[in-house]
């Protein structure tokens, strides 16, 4: 049996997406900016996606979707265009647990001039909205900050953070790609301004995604050339993944409610499994208000990668936590945002499921967790000597030997 538990990463195309999209490849295959019956033949699918993706965020007016490549492209376009619209504000507002999309960009912005006011969470990634009240000012060019946290699934007050900005006329960006098809967003009745959203995280292809720009907004554009999206970005239009994104997004909004039920249930289950058969484990992030797909856990001692190798031996799928920073040697920047302690920091593994898994599937990784943790404590120097204290030149060349991080 393989298990895929890193739909966090990505997730599998629907089949009836892919039925969707193969007609865009072999019969409709025209540009749709050439006047011609090719052209013209896919406007009216790509109007209709849309549509489907505008549904699916509860924007008031499909032309509020932008089509774009990916949720780092949306990202890059919200945040660059609001300080572009207005060039006598150059002070962003955003935390210190977002995105790499997000993080690296406003940290580029920063060396460039434009001063970053990175916002602080508790042991439970939570915000603390006092902080974020001092940190608006006259200055403040836009709030940046995600719907949900792709590591731990920790979900922010969208609302409440909105009418902060809104009072002070400040534009609120929220990268909402791990929240969209997984929980209701409904953006026409929040104060959100633009909103970020990426197509392979609810079954649709790779290589699409979406930006809601809220009309009355001003946008300039981030790619200059051509007349695409209304002149809000230039590029032929990625037509066959537009359209398989409009279709996933159709088959996501009735299904969110029970999907989300089903899926946590699952959740729920693997956590409180683990938990009990692995002693030295924790849960990080807070509970309640949480993706419920999203399950981030810390070994004691052990490594996360580690841990990843053998679960991969045994068929099995998860994380270190973000796709997009894997390989870094680094510990994850949200965890030790949260202050989780030293001993714990590298040990995280993020489990984030689909209507796909299975009861079967969180039993057997149950099965297979504890002989591995067990295994790895055995290889670890700290593990093994738990909190007894060693003179300083033992422990220096114990983490040699075993390549122990310190």
């Amino acid at each position: 049996m393989e298990v895929y538990f890193d739909n966090n990463a990505t997730t599998k195309v629907l089949p009836e997406v892919a039925d969707a999209m193969l007609p865009f490849y072999t019969e409709h295959y025209g540009n749709p900016s050439s006047i011609h019956r090719f052209g013209s033949a896919v406007g009216d699918p790509i109007a209709a996606a849309r549509a489907q993706v505008a549904a699916l965020l509860g924007a008031a007016d499909p032309i509020e979707v932008i089509f774009t490549s990916c949720g780092t492209e949306g990202d890059n376009a919200a945040i660059r265009a609001m300080l572009e619209a207005r060039p006598d504000k150059r002070h962003i507002v955003t935390t210190k647990v977002e995105h790499s999309a997000v993080l690296g960009l406003c940290q580029h912005l920063e060396k460039k001039g434009c001063r970053v006011t990175w916002l602080s969470v508790n042991q439970d990634g939570a915000l603390d909205l006092d902080e974020l009240a001092s940190a608006l000012t006259d200055d403040t060019a836009l709030v940046s900050i995600m719907w949900a946290n792709n590591e731990t699934g920790v979900i922010f007050p969208i609302e409440k953070i909105g009418a902060m900005a809104r009072a002070k006329g400040i534009p609120f960006h929220v990268d909402a790609v791990q929240a969209a098809g997984k929980i209701p967003l409904n953006v026409s009745d929040l104060p959100i301004d633009l909103l970020t959203l990426s197509g392979h995280k609810f079954h649709a292809p790779k290589g699409v995604g979406a930006l809601y720009v809220r009309r009355g907004i001003t946008f300039p554009p981030f790619l200059i050339g051509g007349h695409q999206e209304k002149n809000r970005r230039a590029g032929t239009e990625n037509v066959a993944s537009i359209i398989g994104m409009g279709k996933a997004a159709e088959i996501a909004l009735p299904r969110i409610a029970a999907d989300a039920a089903y899926v946590q249930r699952l959740r729920d289950r693997l956590e409180s499994l683990l938990l009990a058969s692995c002693p030295e484990s924790r849960v990080n992030g807070g509970k309640e208000q949480r993706l419920p797909n999203t399950l981030n856990m810390s070994f004691r001692y052990l490594e996360g990668e580690s841990i990843l190798v053998l679960l991969d031996q045994h068929g099995i799928c998860a994380s270190t936590g973000s796709a997009c920073t894997a390989g870094s040697s680094e510990p994850s920047h949200v965890l030790r945002a949260m202050s989780v302690p030293t001993d714990w920091l590298q040990g995280a593994v993020r489990f984030s499921l689909s209507r796909f898994n299975t009861q079967d599937e969180v039993i057997l990784v149950n099965e297979k967790m504890p002989a591995i943790v067990q295994r790895l404590q055995g290889f670890s120097a700290v593990g093994r000597l738990g909190n007894k204290p060693q003179p300083q030149a033992e422990r220096g060349a114990t983490a040699a030997t075993h390549g122990v991080r310190g």
